[in-house]
């Protein structure tokens, strides 16, 4: 990331501690980058220690103030409150980034339900974990805080091809407008992003193997590209910043106007694929992830 593209002055987050969470890569260290270049305390979570402290080591090398890498599988809500017990400690949270998430582009009807859990275990029932550990606390303790969860443009008509994202992203979105209402006399706010294209390695390894699956390419874009990474970055800040405390219970679309322009989803890139493609994809995927869990065995 550019992070001389923020638009927000040094010091801005100063005093805010933010968790961000699957804030190891991808999208969550861009935003952890931008919170921490701020001022702001940063925690980062994911289920690979290795891979959060050369996230977090690379990130205070470049920027100075504190961040730091907690292993936790965000599926397991024992996990969540010992880490959120080992961060509260040092004092409470100001802030939660829900950004931790799993996908893979699948026909539904070759969906097992381990596939099915695999997705929704950790973007549904993992975010509403952690959102309910934090936020209990801080009712308890009567503290005010921010809350971001990063979702997708599918929220508002489906994703095909992604189902099991779509429908826990959707709920996260009603979480989001929910607890606005029933939490915001306590002085929480509830607020959520749905990215357009930002490509990710992640991303790329299980949305579009071996390049396919990607029908947001920047021709189709009404502006002719795909995001850059400041740009959300921009936006979460300003979401999780001081400034913006009357914003609660929306979601924002950040995606160059795709979505209103071809819905920005799969379906047309993916219609029309066969057995034998949906084989090969299926073998690239299961690639990936064997990579994977090598990965966090090591």
């Amino acid at each position: 990331m550019d992070i001389s593209k923020l638009m927000f002055r040094d010091g801005l987050m100063e005093g805010e501690r933010i968790l961000v969470t699957g804030g190891g890569t991808g999208l969550g260290r861009e935003m952890a980058e931008a919170f921490l270049k701020l001022g702001a305390e940063v925690h980062i979570c994911g289920r690979r220690q290795g891979k959060l402290d050369q996230a977090a080591g690379e990130l205070a090398d470049r920027h100075g103030g504190t961040i730091v890498g907690h292993a936790c599988d965000i599926r397991d809500p024992e996990a969540i409150h010992e880490m959120v017990d080992a961060i509260w400690r040092h004092g409470p949270l100001t802030g939660v980034v829900n950004n931790a998430a799993g996908n893979f582009i699948s026909r539904t009807e070759d969906l097992s339900v381990n596939g099915f859990n695999a997705i929704s275990d950790i973007v549904f029932r993992g975010s509403f974990y952690v959102t309910l550990d934090v936020g209990k606390r801080l009712i308890e303790e009567g503290r005010k805080a921010s809350f971001l969860s990063i979702l997708t443009t599918w929220i508002w008509n489906g994703g095909p091809f992604v189902v099991p994202s779509a429908m826990s992203k959707a709920g996260l979105n009603a979480m989001t407008q929910s607890l606005a209402v029933e939490w915001g006399r306590y002085g929480l706010r509830f607020n959520a992003i749905a990215p357009g294209l930002f490509p990710t390695d992640g991303m790329s390894a299980r949305l579009s193997p071996g390049g396919r699956g990607g029908n947001s390419h920047d021709e189709m874009n009404p502006m002719g590209r795909h995001g850059e990474m400041h740009e959300l970055a921009n936006l979460a800040v300003f979401l999780m910043g001081p400034g913006a405390d009357w914003v609660n219970g929306q979601t924002i679309a950040i995606d160059g106007g795709g979505f209103q322009a071809h819905g920005g989803n799969f379906y047309a890139a993916l219609k029309d694929m066969g057995d034998e493609q949906w084989e090969a994809m299926r073998a690239m995927i299961k690639g990936t992830n064997a990579k994977d869990r090598a990965e966090r065995s090591t």
